[in-house]
């Protein structure tokens, strides 16, 4: 028998992912100062300018070195603190108080940004390539909609992999022994940049009986699970945020948030004291994956058992965001089912998994 191959430091690839990747609420950009990001292996800064845009530049100035994050904004630049050469939200240099020619060469790189769903993401692509159409952050009308409480979001810092957290996609055999919430129903679809999940569970230590969670990566980093349950209160209708950026390759920011329908009859009040409540479940229930993910070590070829499941198969689709776009393979549908105690690979979706992440 072939034993795993583990490996505690190099294995990784040495690029980050080509998609959208959030970094919490756009809110908390909104104040006018400038925000310091160290991510993706490099330092960025990120501000909303007098237009009301978020705009995220490298965040060294090129001239001396200094780090942008501790300047200022001004209109729609942000202000270099060490010698007030400022930077416009195409990147290029638009002022230097002491110089009247600016030189041609004097740029930083402008990152593309996206406000969505009350969110604010940035796009990397190792290739340099501009964002896809196809794969843009999906609208969810519940992120706009008086019947659903807002986020409640809390950030933390992993150290390990971002590849860790993306395979519990597929490890269903995980619900049980960590979140004592054994699946009844399990399935996986990988189809383009999206990876869905479906989950039913009959009893859950936290969460609510009749448990369903229909759960999708839209893209690497961005993923958001529709839930509901049978809780004291009634039923809970949730949206829960899972979303990480890397800050290099042993360790990434993760942010996960939590959004609660509100229950009709109540008041704002009980319905706040309703969400953060279950927030506060559903955070104790995720901080129980990130004991294991702070523990772990990368095992690049996992020893499985015929009951685990598509893990292999989650990884090959999560490949596709480190590969050039010019070598990617066309796109395919692949469904694994289980029931009964077994798996089974599907030519399609069965009507029981299909996703309910639409209707939000």
């Amino acid at each position: 028998m072939q034993s795993p191959i583990i490996a505690t430091n190099a294995t990784y690839p040495q690029r980050f992912a080509r998609g959208w990747h959030c970094l919490g609420l756009a809110a908390d950009y909104a104040d006018g100062k400038p925000h310091r990001l160290d991510i993706f292996g490099t330092r960025l800064v990120a501000y909303r300018g007098e237009d009301g845009a978020i705009r995220i530049l490298d965040g060294y100035c090129p001239h001396m070195g200094a780090d942008l994050s501790g300047g200022h904004v001004q209109g729609n630049d942000v202000v270099c603190p060490f010698h007030h050469w400022q930077w416009g939200a195409d990147g290029k240099c638009t002022s230097i108080p002491y110089c009247q020619r600016i030189p041609p060469r004097a740029r930083v790189k402008a990152w593309p940004t996206l406000e969505e769903n009350r969110l604010l993401f940035v796009w990397h692509d190792a290739e340099g390539g501009a964002p896809d159409p196809e794969v843009r952050i999906p609208r969810i009308e519940a992120c706009f909609s008086p019947e659903w409480t807002e986020w409640r979001m809390r950030k933390m810092v992993i150290n390990t992999n971002c590849r860790e957290l993306v395979d519990n996609l597929a490890d269903f055999a995980h619900f049980g022994p960590v979140h004592g919430s054994p699946a009844s129903y399990f399935c996986n679809t990988f189809d383009g940049h999206i990876g869905y999940q479906m989950f039913q569970g009959e009893e859950s230590e936290l969460l609510g009986n009749g448990l369903r969670a229909d759960s999708a990566y839209f893209g690497p980093a961005y993923h958001v699970t529709r839930m509901s349950a049978q809780t004291a209160e009634g039923n809970i209708d949730t949206l829960l945020l899972n979303c990480h950026v890397p800050i290099d390759q042993n360790s990434f920011e993760l942010r996960y948030a939590v959004k609660v329908r509100k229950q009709p009859g109540l008041s704002d009040e009980q319905n706040e004291a309703i969400a953060e409540a279950y927030a506060n479940q559903a955070h104790k229930s995720f901080f129980q994956d990130v004991e294991i993910w702070h523990g772990k070590c990368r095992v690049e070829k996992p020893l499985l058992c015929e009951g685990d499941g598509p893990v292999y198969q989650l990884r090959e689709w999560y490949e596709q965001f480190y590969t050039d776009v010019a070598k990617l393979p066309a796109p395919t549908l692949k469904v694994f089912e289980r029931r009964d105690g077994g798996w089974r690979q599907l030519d399609e979706v069965p009507e029981q998994a299909r996703s309910q992440l639409h209707l939000i």
